[in-house]
């Protein structure tokens, strides 16, 4: 099933690029309604893993060990870090840092490499983990709500078959921990979506659905028979807290959908308007206002069929669970294609086996009229507190959304959710109340978009979720005296969270330390400082000082202690 890998052998001009990405214009028809698509853009190769990174770039790489970036700014492509073996068929999602655990690789068709790396986009640099259990050739990778991966299924080789084996990558000992009670064939890259219920939910592409339990040594338990059947190469989201829709997929391809509610006491499968088009490799991607948009994909029988290429997009409605049809782009995109939501607010397609090759497609929300601007939001949010978003269009906003950076590959998408958070108008902004709970937002990094009445959203900022820490500790303290009652300090500033600093002091005699029961607290000043002036001092006496951090979590560690003496007055 592997694909030609073919690459171009040269890098694109930024000219060739942005000239690539040109808007094709679209003759009667209401791009409020359809949106539109823009020319196809030339890549070096046809992208079967992509991800939208924390740095607001795109990670995307093909049948070898050859990453590349892409720059949605400026359509610009550049070589990234290499991980050092083939990380073709591979699972991947996010860690609550941002970087990007990837597990299993390609070493043949239907044998998998035991490998496990993390990608940081910061650096761009790969580091090797240790192997899981045995080789992983498809596998899925789940982030837990406490920021450990699960990962399932995947060929070891053509006689083991696929690995049974559940395992869970452990940030805080760096180790796998294996779940041996919760032994089960299932299929190669299958739908897991973490529940409310803190279980993983396996949507598909089976008919049988189940809950694992990852406590202890795990389990398994079956929740419900979808109505349809085995849907390969379908796609499944999880379109709201605890509601999952799948659709397509299967041979002869399906236009199907359906969907199950895990909040319900009795979870079971509802089916619901069809798609227009019957699609086998599809991508189904969720839009900053909740719907769902379904590209690509073949209506013929087999494999990966381009005579039944599909080239209209079509975008479901959860409120109303109907469908519309959408515009079209120009190529085939199934087996090995992609799509993923970007930060402003299109959503980039490309791949599939045919195609090195991409394209944006700007929903019709972007025809809808002027979007509303964040003009600042926190870098960090934290369960359970509010935060406050400053837009000068706070009386225009209905909604406030979170929606998780993307990590996809053969039409699953590992780790897109939405939560629809609560929030209220205020002077300047917004007060928007932080994610409840870590089953509904697992730790890491999500796109926050706020949308006005007319369901215009804003472009994103990428916001890191977690649970409340105390900031990191300031460093580089000095103190200078300016005078014989004056002393002024200044320290770097190394947190991102700190609600403000506490700043200590001990008088003391030259050459002997002051011990921890010597120094009080004199000052406390607001987030964001980075100095300070005593003053009322005595002359020609020393003064010893620290600084740390604080916020609702808690105190930082201690800054470096820093001495200075004021001097005796003049006459």
């Amino acid at each position: 099933m592997r694909a030609n890998g073919r690459r171009l052998g040269f890098l694109l001009t930024a000219a060739t690029l942005l000239a690539g990405l040109s808007i094709r214009p679209v003759e009667a028809q209401d791009l409020s309604v359809v949106g539109q698509w823009s020319s196809p853009q030339a890549w070096p190769v046809t992208a079967v893993h992509n991800h939208m990174l924390p740095t607001g770039k795109v990670l995307f790489w093909g049948y070898s060990d050859e990453a590349w970036l892409w720059d949605p700014a400026t359509a610009g492509l550049t070589p990234a870090a290499r991980a050092g073996y083939n990380t073709f068929c591979s699972g991947h999602s996010f860690l609550p840092d941002g970087r990007l655990l990837v597990t299993g690789g390609h070493i043949s068709n239907d044998v998998g490499l035991s490998n496990a790396a993390t990608y940081d986009a910061a650096s761009d640099s790969w580091v090797r983990l240790p192997n899981m259990n045995a080789g992983r050739w498809y596998p899925t990778n789940t982030t837990l709500a406490n920021g450990d991966v699960l990962v399932v299924s995947g060929d070891v080789d053509t006689v083991q078959g696929v690995n049974r084996l559940p395992q869970i990558w452990q940030g805080a000992t760096g180790a796998w921990r294996d779940l041996t009670g919760a032994q089960l064939a299932l299929p190669l890259y299958p739908f897991m979506h973490l529940a409310p219920n803190g279980r993983v939910f396996a949507s598909g592409p089976s008919q049988v659905s189940w809950y694992l339990d990852t406590t202890g040594s795990g389990s398994w338990s079956a929740v419900a028979n979808s109505i349809y059947g085995f849907r390969p190469y379908g796609s499944s989201v999880l379109y709201d807290d605890g509601k999952v829709f799948i659709v397509g997929g299967s041979d002869p391809p399906t236009n199907t959908a359906e969907v199950i509610d895990l909040n319900a006491s009795t979870p079971a499968w509802r089916s619901v308007s069809p798609m227009t088009y019957k699609r086998r490799q599809i991508n189904a991607t969720l839009l900053p206002d909740g719907t769902v948009l379904v590209t690509g994909g073949s209506s013929s029988p087999g494999f990966n069929e381009p005579a039944g290429a599909v080239y209209a997009g079509e975008l479901w409605d959860p409120v109303t669970e109907t469908w519309t049809t959408v515009a079209s782009f120009t190529q085939y995109r199934g087996y090995h294609s992609f799509t993923l939501l970007l930060p402003d607010g299109r959503v980039l397609s490309g791949g599939g086996d045919a195609s090195m090759s991409a394209e944006v497609y700007s929903p019709g929300y972007l025809f809808k009229g002027a979007r509303p601007v964040i003009t600042s939001a926190p870098s960090t949010v934290t369960y359970g507190q509010p935060f406050f978003v400053t837009t000068a269009d706070a009386a225009q906003i209905s909604r406030v959304s979170l929606l998780r950076l993307s990590s996809v590959t053969h039409a699953f998408n590992m780790e897109q959710r939405i939560n629809r958070l609560a929030f209220s108008a205020a002077a300047g902004g917004l007060n928007v109340a932080g994610p409840t709970n870590s089953n509904l937002s697992p730790p890491g990094h999500y796109m926050l978009f706020i949308l006005n009445g007319s369901g215009v959203p804003s472009v994103a900022k990428i916001v890191r979720v977690d649970t409340a820490a105390p900031p990191a500790a300031p460093s580089g303290l000095t103190a200078t005296a300016k005078s014989a009652t004056r002393i002024d300090l200044t320290w770097t500033d190394n947190a991102a969270t700190e609600d403000g600093f506490r700043i200590e002091r001990c008088t003391g005699v030259v050459n002997v330390t002051c011990a921890d029961a010597d120094f009080a607290q004199i000052a406390q000043t607001g987030p964001n400082t980075t100095t300070y002036s005593d003053t009322g001092l005595s002359a020609a006496t020393a003064y010893s000082y620290r600084v740390r951090a604080f916020n609702g979590a808690g105190n930082s560690a201690y800054s470096n202690a820093a001495t200075a003496i004021t001097p005796v007055p003049l006459l």
